[in-house]
């Protein structure tokens, strides 16, 4: 019996898409909406509300994309929305100091004692790269150790490939960054204690900081293997040098106190972004007083920004942790991220299919491989293909993930147990369809 599969009207958005690329580089405003990973088509969304999103051709999906992470509360939810329209009719921007701005701050610091003062910013790329010009200019050092996979914004001297060894110089990994500007940078296996060890021993006295997403976020979820994290703490201290923690992506998201909270490691600085702005643009970094202390008007390092803690993202924030430091917010995403976790597990395992799968608090990620994924790798063993036509199937079905393997799943407390039974329904039909073809 052949399954049918259900197709897509997606006639507006081909047309939305052929009038974007001739004003916009590749139809997008960032490349993973491109669909260049998958095959296809984006569905160009219209209107969210709660877990579902409705492209102009008038399909419903449920999202779990959730504009990579922020909309932890879902789309459009009703205190945030309100909170954002009762500040918007005050002014949208000032560039002149607000108590919002503080009060933010108080409740970041309250959630995360590592920092004792932060700076906003507008993006997880300039939270990193500020704090990465705070490492050097603190410890007067120049060396910057990043992992391969782990992404920290699209800063010039962070867009940096690995060689072939376990730690290696970067190279730049886009036209126009200059090879010198990736020199100060070296690029260590993820979870590889090891590796890290004989570097901090020869050139410990250059390393100005060691940057990590605590949990690896893009290049699928991949989570810290025992010890790794507390091994960094250690070659940080012994060495002098800075850890930074890029929480922009687990930050408010795998637990109240971010991953340091749930590892119980304590970073120098943390950057942070997404569920901090709500949905609206917006960065973060912050630390220990001292450090924080040298950073502009207090101290010589420099940094600035004409909209940094803009009202409204500052309101979309505060009124999004107001909702989630509700009692049991965290207890009832573990629970629906789980269980929609072992739901997609057992479909794949019933279907036949090799997909090694993992979950740390409500980022999920189903990797197309018959071996753990444990760094970048073993990440690019998976079977994007097969990934790309699973997500197709999805699609079709009214299940919108990630169109790149090497992404999460974001589940929201707008994710009800009915939202949950269809995309493991749809599931188990996509992953017959693909038997089928087979």
């Amino acid at each position: 019996m052949t399954t049918e599969h259900p197709k897509l009207n997606l006639e507006r958005s081909e047309a939305a898409m052929a009038a974007a690329l001739k004003v916009i580089p590749g139809g997008v405003n960032s490349p993973v909406r491109a669909f260049k990973a998958v095959g296809g088509t984006p569905p160009f969304i219209a209107t969210a509300k709660g877990s579902r999103i409705t492209d102009i051709d008038g399909n419903n999906y449920i999202d779990y994309v959730g504009s990579w992470g922020p909309l932890i509360l879902g789309h459009a939810h009703p205190n945030v929305v309100a909170e954002v329209a009762r500040v918007a009719a005050m002014g949208l921007s000032f560039g002149a100091p607000t108590t919002a701005e503080t009060r933010l701050a108080e409740r970041i610091c309250q959630a995360m004692p590592s920092i004792e003062r932060l700076r906003l910013v507008n993006s997880g790329t300039e939270a990193t790269m500020s704090a990465i010009r705070l490492a050097r200019a603190a410890t007067g050092r120049d060396l910057v150790i990043k992992f391969a996979g782990c992404y920290h914004g699209h800063v010039d001297s962070l867009l940096a490939l690995a060689g072939s060894g376990a730690l290696t110089l970067g190279r730049p990994s886009s036209p126009g960054v200059p090879a010198n500007v990736t020199a100060n940078t070296l690029v260590a296996r993820y979870n590889d204690i090891e590796a890290l060890e004989g570097v901090c021993r020869q050139r410990g006295s250059e390393i100005a900081a060691i940057i990590v997403e605590p949990v690896a976020g893009n290049m699928g979820v991949v989570p810290p293997q025992p010890g790794f994290l507390q091994g960094l703490r250690q070659l940080c201290d012994s060495c002098g040098a800075i850890l930074i923690f890029d929480e922009v992506m687990t930050g408010f998201r795998v637990a109240w106190g971010g991953a340091q909270s749930l590892y119980d490691v304590r970073p120098d600085l943390t950057t942070l972004g997404k569920i901090v702005g709500g949905g609206m643009p917006v960065g973060a970094y912050g630390g220990r007083a001292e450090l924080m202390s040298q950073v502009s008007p207090e101290g010589p390092v420099y940094q600035a920004g004409t909209l940094s803690g803009n009202p409204l993202s500052v309101a979309c924030g505060l009124a999004t942790l107001e909702v989630l430091s509700a009692p049991g917010s965290y207890q009832e995403l573990e629970k629906r991220s789980a269980r929609l976790a072992a739901g997609l597990a057992a479909a794949f395992a019933r279907g036949g299919l090799d997909v090694y799968s993992t979950r740390v608090g409500s980022m999920l990620c189903s990797f197309f491989s018959q071996l753990p994924v444990v760094d970048n790798d073993s990440a690019g063993l998976c079977d994007t293909g097969l990934y790309g036509r699973f997500f197709h199937g999805m699609l079709s079905r009214g299940i919108y993930l990630a169109p790149s393997q090497f992404e999460a799943m974001f589940v929201s407390l707008a994710h009800s147990d009915q939202d949950i039974d269809k995309t493991i329904e749809a599931a188990e039909a996509t992953v017959a369809e693909l038997q089928e073809e087979q």
